[in-house]
C-alpha cells in the first residue's frame, strides 16, 4: 500500500455566486503521480491555491501529514512538508543557482531572535542548511550550473531551479502548477526525467495542459470541468472515458 500523504475533502471555493471549485476529494500517495486536467476555467489553480494555502477554503478539509491544515497560511503548511511551483517562473533572476536555493533551503529554519550565546548553533545550522541547498540543486540537475546567474540560464532550466529551490525546504508533498509550461521538446523531457526521478520519495500533484507528459507521468488522473470533478481513476481508464473525450480529450487522445 502506498502511503497517504495529503488528502481533500469536499474542498469548495466560492467566489460570490460562482463555485471555482465545487466539492472536489482527492488523495495524494507517496511515490504517486496524481495529474488533475481539464479546459481553461476548470478551477485546476484554484484548487491547487486551496491545497497551498494561498486561499482559504468555503467549505471542505485538507490534511497533509495526518494533520488537518484547513485555514492554515502558506507559510505554516510548507513547514508541514508541502512545496509548491506556480505557472510563472519565480526565482530571483539577479541572483545565482545556488544563492536562489540557498534563501529557500533557509526558510526552512526556525526563525528565532538573535542570542549571541547561540552562535555555535547558528554556525552549525547554516552548514546544515548550505547541506540541503547542495542535495537539492543535484537533486533537481543542476549541480553544472550552480554558479551561474539565474536570469541568464535556460527556460527550462529556470524550472528546474523552482523545482530545486522547492526540495531545498524538504517537502513530502509537490504540487506542480505546469512545470513544462513553455518549454521545447528536449527541456521538456528533462523535466520528465526529473519528476520521475522525485517521485519515489514524493506525493506529487501535477497540473499539466501537455498531454503527452501527462499520460507518460501519472499514476492516477483527476478530470475537472467548470469546478467539478467529472471523473477519476488510472489513465487508462480516463483515456476511454466518453464524457472525458466528449468534455475535454477529443479524438487525438481516445
Amino acid at each position: 500500500m502506498h502511503e497517504t500523504l495529503m488528502t481533500a475533502n469536499g474542498l469548495t471555493k466560492r467566489f460570490g455566486g460562482l463555485a471555482a471549485v465545487n466539492a472536489v476529494s482527492l488523495t495524494l500517495w507517496r511515490d504517486r503521480i496524481h495529474a488533475v486536467i481539464g479546459p481553461n476555467g476548470a478551477g485546476k489553480s484554484t484548487l491547487t491555491n486551496l491545497l497551498s494555502g494561498d486561499l482559504p477554503p468555503t467549505a471542505g478539509q485538507v490534511t497533509l501529514g495526518g494533520v488537518d491544515i484547513t485555514g492554515w497560511t502558506p507559510e505554516r503548511i510548507s513547514r508541514q512538508g508541502l512545496g509548491r511551483s506556480y505557472q510563472k517562473t519565480n526565482i530571483f533572476q539577479p541572483f545565482s543557482v545556488w544563492d536562489n536555493v540557498r534563501l529557500a533551503a533557509q526558510s526552512r529554519d526556525a526563525q528565532q531572535p538573535w542570542n549571541p550565546v547561540r552562535w555555535m548553533q547558528s554556525t552549525a545550522r547554516a552548514r546544515a542548511t548550505n547541506e540541503r541547498a547542495n542535495r537539492a540543486i543535484d537533486l533537481a540537475g543542476l549541480g553544472p550550473r550552480r554558479d551561474a546567474v539565474a536570469g541568464t540560464i535556460s527556460h527550462g532550466e529556470q524550472r528546474q531551479l523552482e523545482i530545486a529551490m522547492t526540495l531545498a525546504t524538504e517537502p513530502q508533498v509537490l504540487l506542480l502548477d505546469e512545470p513544462l509550461a513553455g518549454m521545447g521538446v528536449a527541456e521538456a523531457q528533462r523535466m520528465v526525467e526529473l519528476l520521475l526521478r522525485l517521485k519515489k520519495d514524493h506525493a506529487m500533484l501535477l497540473v499539466e495542459h501537455d498531454m503527452d507528459a501527462v499520460f507518460a507521468l501519472a499514476d492516477h488522473l483527476t478530470v475537472m470541468v467548470n469546478g467539478q470533478v467529472i471523473a477519476s481513476g488510472p489513465p487508462d481508464e480516463i483515456r476511454g472515458n466518453a464524457d472525458v473525450q466528449a468534455a475535454y480529450l477529443g479524438e487525438e487522445h481516445a
